[in-house]
Protein backbone atom coordinates (compact mmCIF):
# COMPACT_ATOMS: atom_id res chain seq x y z
CA UNK A 1 0.00 0.00 0.00
CA UNK A 2 1.22 3.68 -0.87
CA UNK A 3 2.06 5.54 2.31
CA UNK A 4 1.40 9.19 1.78
CA UNK A 5 2.37 11.95 3.78
CA UNK A 6 0.13 15.51 3.70
CA UNK A 7 2.96 17.81 4.52
CA UNK A 8 1.02 20.90 4.66
CA UNK A 9 -2.16 20.99 7.27
CA UNK A 10 -3.40 23.78 9.54
CA UNK A 11 -4.71 22.85 12.99
CA UNK A 12 -6.40 24.98 15.68
CA UNK A 13 -7.83 24.47 18.98
CA UNK A 14 -11.51 23.20 18.96
CA UNK A 15 -12.80 26.68 21.05
CA UNK A 16 -10.65 28.88 18.46
CA UNK A 17 -11.33 26.65 15.56
CA UNK A 18 -14.50 27.49 13.60
CA UNK A 19 -13.33 31.39 14.29
CA UNK A 20 -9.60 30.51 12.31
CA UNK A 21 -11.39 28.67 9.30
CA UNK A 22 -14.15 32.02 9.09
CA UNK A 23 -10.68 33.60 9.00
CA UNK A 24 -8.77 32.38 5.94
CA UNK A 25 -12.22 32.02 4.62
CA UNK A 26 -12.37 35.61 4.43
CA UNK A 27 -8.72 36.16 3.86
CA UNK A 28 -8.63 33.75 0.38
CA UNK A 29 -12.85 34.54 -0.37
CA UNK A 30 -12.77 30.52 -0.54
CA UNK A 31 -15.93 28.15 0.20
CA UNK A 32 -14.39 25.34 3.01
CA UNK A 33 -16.12 22.40 4.33
CA UNK A 34 -13.33 21.29 7.14
CA UNK A 35 -13.37 22.82 10.30
CA UNK A 36 -9.66 22.73 11.11
CA UNK A 37 -9.84 20.54 13.96
CA UNK A 38 -7.37 17.16 14.56
CA UNK A 39 -10.28 14.74 14.36
CA UNK A 40 -11.91 15.92 10.68
CA UNK A 41 -8.08 16.24 9.48
CA UNK A 42 -7.59 12.23 10.60
CA UNK A 43 -11.02 11.47 8.98
CA UNK A 44 -10.27 13.44 5.64
CA UNK A 45 -6.75 12.02 5.67
CA UNK A 46 -8.17 8.64 5.70
CA UNK A 47 -10.46 9.32 2.60
CA UNK A 48 -7.18 8.53 0.44
CA UNK A 49 -4.71 6.70 2.97
CA UNK A 50 -3.03 9.60 4.42
CA UNK A 51 -0.51 7.60 6.82
CA UNK A 52 1.57 10.91 8.41
CA UNK A 53 0.41 14.55 8.54
CA UNK A 54 2.98 17.74 9.13
CA UNK A 55 0.87 19.74 11.22
CA UNK A 56 1.35 23.38 12.14
CA UNK A 57 -0.30 26.87 12.86
CA UNK A 58 0.64 30.70 13.07
CA UNK A 59 1.27 33.19 15.19
CA UNK A 60 -0.57 36.48 13.98
CA UNK A 61 1.18 38.02 17.42
CA UNK A 62 4.29 37.71 19.58
CA UNK A 63 2.28 37.15 23.03
CA UNK A 64 0.66 33.50 20.78
CA UNK A 65 3.78 31.80 20.14
CA UNK A 66 4.01 29.94 23.44
CA UNK A 67 0.48 28.73 23.75
CA UNK A 68 0.33 27.29 19.77
CA UNK A 69 3.47 25.71 19.98
CA UNK A 70 2.45 24.24 23.09
CA UNK A 71 -1.22 23.25 21.45
CA UNK A 72 0.67 21.87 18.52
CA UNK A 73 3.18 19.50 20.61
CA UNK A 74 0.29 18.56 22.61
CA UNK A 75 -1.41 16.78 19.16
CA UNK A 76 2.17 15.53 18.45
CA UNK A 77 2.32 13.60 21.66
CA UNK A 78 -1.31 12.67 21.23
CA UNK A 79 -0.59 10.52 17.92
CA UNK A 80 3.17 10.50 17.72
CA UNK A 81 3.15 7.96 15.20
CA UNK A 82 0.91 9.96 13.12
CA UNK A 83 1.61 13.61 13.24
CA UNK A 84 5.10 15.60 13.24
CA UNK A 85 4.82 18.99 14.02
CA UNK A 86 6.51 22.38 13.27
CA UNK A 87 6.32 25.39 15.49
CA UNK A 88 5.96 29.21 14.94
CA UNK A 89 7.91 32.46 15.62
CA UNK A 90 7.09 35.97 14.88
CA UNK A 91 9.31 38.42 13.98
CA UNK A 92 8.42 41.23 16.42
CA UNK A 93 9.23 38.78 19.51
CA UNK A 94 11.89 40.07 22.02
CA UNK A 95 13.25 36.81 22.23
CA UNK A 96 13.32 34.81 19.23
CA UNK A 97 16.43 32.58 20.52
CA UNK A 98 14.52 31.35 23.10
CA UNK A 99 11.40 30.94 21.70
CA UNK A 100 13.14 28.22 19.16
CA UNK A 101 14.64 26.92 21.77
CA UNK A 102 11.26 26.12 23.49
CA UNK A 103 9.77 25.02 20.47
CA UNK A 104 12.49 22.33 20.21
CA UNK A 105 12.47 21.49 23.43
CA UNK A 106 8.87 20.68 23.13
CA UNK A 107 9.57 18.11 20.34
CA UNK A 108 8.68 19.61 17.32
CA UNK A 109 10.61 19.48 14.36
CA UNK A 110 10.72 22.29 12.17
CA UNK A 111 9.09 25.86 11.70
CA UNK A 112 6.52 27.56 10.01
CA UNK A 113 5.94 31.52 8.46
CA UNK A 114 3.12 33.16 6.98
CA UNK A 115 4.62 36.66 5.87
CA UNK A 116 1.02 37.88 4.93
CA UNK A 117 -0.66 36.52 7.93
CA UNK A 118 2.20 37.83 9.99
CA UNK A 119 2.72 41.16 7.71
CA UNK A 120 6.85 41.20 7.37
CA UNK A 121 8.49 40.81 4.25
CA UNK A 122 10.98 37.34 3.70
CA UNK A 123 13.88 40.14 2.73
CA UNK A 124 13.51 42.81 5.31
CA UNK A 125 15.97 42.42 8.50
CA UNK A 126 12.95 41.03 10.56
CA UNK A 127 12.54 38.09 8.72
CA UNK A 128 17.08 37.51 8.58
CA UNK A 129 16.72 37.27 12.56
CA UNK A 130 14.30 34.61 12.52
CA UNK A 131 17.05 33.00 9.61
CA UNK A 132 19.80 33.43 11.25
CA UNK A 133 18.01 31.06 14.48
CA UNK A 134 16.82 28.52 12.12
CA UNK A 135 20.11 28.35 10.29
CA UNK A 136 22.10 27.48 13.01
CA UNK A 137 19.82 24.56 13.56
CA UNK A 138 19.18 21.22 11.47
CA UNK A 139 15.53 22.03 11.00
CA UNK A 140 13.43 22.40 8.29
CA UNK A 141 11.59 26.06 7.59
CA UNK A 142 8.48 26.09 5.79
CA UNK A 143 6.77 29.20 4.80
CA UNK A 144 3.56 30.55 2.90
CA UNK A 145 4.73 32.10 -0.17
CA UNK A 146 3.28 34.19 -2.93
CA UNK A 147 -0.02 36.69 -3.61
CA UNK A 148 -0.57 39.22 -6.00
CA UNK A 149 -2.13 41.29 -3.14
CA UNK A 150 0.36 41.96 -1.02
CA UNK A 151 4.66 41.91 -1.31
CA UNK A 152 5.09 40.02 1.82
CA UNK A 153 6.41 36.69 0.34
CA UNK A 154 6.58 36.89 -3.39
CA UNK A 155 9.65 35.79 -5.72
CA UNK A 156 11.44 39.24 -4.80
CA UNK A 157 11.19 38.78 -1.48
CA UNK A 158 12.03 34.97 -1.39
CA UNK A 159 14.62 35.16 -3.13
CA UNK A 160 17.21 37.26 -0.93
CA UNK A 161 16.56 34.53 2.66
CA UNK A 162 17.20 31.85 0.07
CA UNK A 163 20.30 33.31 -1.01
CA UNK A 164 21.84 34.57 2.56
CA UNK A 165 20.70 31.21 3.73
CA UNK A 166 21.62 28.07 1.75
CA UNK A 167 22.09 25.96 4.84
CA UNK A 168 18.50 26.31 5.52
CA UNK A 169 16.11 23.68 4.02
CA UNK A 170 13.60 25.67 3.02
CA UNK A 171 10.15 24.40 1.75
CA UNK A 172 8.21 26.81 -0.43
CA UNK A 173 4.41 26.76 0.20
CA UNK A 174 2.04 26.83 -2.72
CA UNK A 175 4.94 25.44 -5.44
CA UNK A 176 6.77 28.77 -3.97
CA UNK A 177 4.22 31.71 -5.10
CA UNK A 178 0.74 31.02 -4.99
CA UNK A 179 -1.34 33.03 -7.71
CA UNK A 180 1.90 33.36 -8.89
CA UNK A 181 3.22 29.34 -9.68
CA UNK A 182 4.58 29.58 -12.84
CA UNK A 183 7.01 33.30 -12.25
CA UNK A 184 8.36 31.66 -8.89
CA UNK A 185 9.38 28.85 -10.41
CA UNK A 186 10.77 30.62 -13.21
CA UNK A 187 12.74 32.83 -10.32
CA UNK A 188 13.74 30.39 -7.49
CA UNK A 189 13.72 26.96 -9.10
CA UNK A 190 17.41 27.15 -8.89
CA UNK A 191 17.90 27.35 -5.56
CA UNK A 192 18.80 23.93 -4.44
CA UNK A 193 18.13 24.29 -0.94
CA UNK A 194 13.92 24.67 -1.89
CA UNK A 195 11.42 22.30 -1.45
CA UNK A 196 8.45 23.41 -2.57
CA UNK A 197 4.87 21.62 -1.91
CA UNK A 198 1.65 21.18 -4.49
CA UNK A 199 -0.55 22.42 -1.49
CA UNK A 200 -3.64 25.20 -3.11
CA UNK A 201 -2.12 24.99 -6.27
CA UNK A 202 -3.49 22.05 -8.56
CA UNK A 203 -6.97 23.08 -8.28
CA UNK A 204 -5.67 26.81 -10.63
CA UNK A 205 -2.83 24.51 -12.55
CA UNK A 206 -3.81 22.26 -15.83
CA UNK A 207 -1.92 18.48 -15.23
CA UNK A 208 0.16 19.65 -18.07
CA UNK A 209 1.75 23.01 -16.15
CA UNK A 210 1.79 21.23 -13.28
CA UNK A 211 4.05 18.61 -14.32
CA UNK A 212 6.49 21.17 -15.97
CA UNK A 213 6.70 23.03 -12.71
CA UNK A 214 7.49 19.90 -10.97
CA UNK A 215 10.03 18.68 -13.34
CA UNK A 216 11.57 22.36 -13.17
CA UNK A 217 12.29 21.80 -9.62
CA UNK A 218 12.76 17.81 -9.72
CA UNK A 219 10.34 15.55 -8.30
CA UNK A 220 12.89 14.86 -5.67
CA UNK A 221 12.37 18.07 -4.19
CA UNK A 222 8.15 17.98 -4.51
CA UNK A 223 5.85 18.08 -1.56
CA UNK A 224 2.31 16.46 -1.57
CA UNK A 225 -0.03 17.90 0.85
CA UNK A 226 -3.58 19.85 1.04
CA UNK A 227 -3.37 22.98 2.99
CA UNK A 228 -6.19 21.65 5.37
CA UNK A 229 -8.92 22.92 6.05
CA UNK A 230 -8.33 24.34 2.73
CA UNK A 231 -8.54 21.87 0.23
CA UNK A 232 -10.38 18.18 0.72
CA UNK A 233 -7.91 15.28 0.32
CA UNK A 234 -9.58 13.37 -2.15
CA UNK A 235 -10.30 16.31 -4.63
CA UNK A 236 -6.43 17.22 -3.90
CA UNK A 237 -5.40 13.36 -4.98
CA UNK A 238 -7.53 13.95 -7.87
CA UNK A 239 -5.91 16.24 -8.92
CA UNK A 240 -2.61 14.85 -8.29
CA UNK A 241 -3.38 11.64 -10.56
CA UNK A 242 -4.15 13.68 -13.24
CA UNK A 243 -0.43 14.64 -13.89
CA UNK A 244 1.55 12.63 -15.73
CA UNK A 245 4.36 11.11 -13.14
CA UNK A 246 5.93 8.29 -13.19
CA UNK A 247 5.49 5.83 -10.63
CA UNK A 248 8.80 6.49 -9.21
CA UNK A 249 8.53 10.44 -8.88
CA UNK A 250 4.46 9.71 -7.70
CA UNK A 251 6.52 7.59 -4.50
CA UNK A 252 8.99 10.56 -4.06
CA UNK A 253 6.15 13.53 -3.98
CA UNK A 254 3.57 11.22 -2.00
CA UNK A 255 5.85 10.15 0.80
CA UNK A 256 10.03 9.95 0.59
CA UNK A 257 10.89 13.31 -0.04
CA UNK A 258 8.38 14.30 3.00
CA UNK A 259 9.97 10.98 5.24
CA UNK A 260 13.16 12.28 4.62
CA UNK A 261 13.08 16.17 5.30
CA UNK A 262 11.10 15.06 8.39
CA UNK A 263 13.02 12.29 9.31
CA UNK A 264 9.91 9.79 9.64
CA UNK A 265 11.78 6.27 9.78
Amino acid sequence: MQKIINSHCHIYPEKIADKAVLGIRDFYDLDMSLNGKLDDLIRDGNEVGVTHYLVHSVATTPKQVKSINEFIAQAVNAHPDLFTGFGTLHPDSDDIQGDFDYLIELGLKGVKLHPDFQQFAMNEERAFRIGEVVSKADVPMLVHCGDFRYNYSNPEQISPFLERFPDITFIGAHFAGWSMWEEATRKLSDFENLYVDLSSSLYALTPETALELIHAYGANRVLWGTDYPMWESVSEMEYFNKIDLTDSERQKILYDNAAKLLKIE
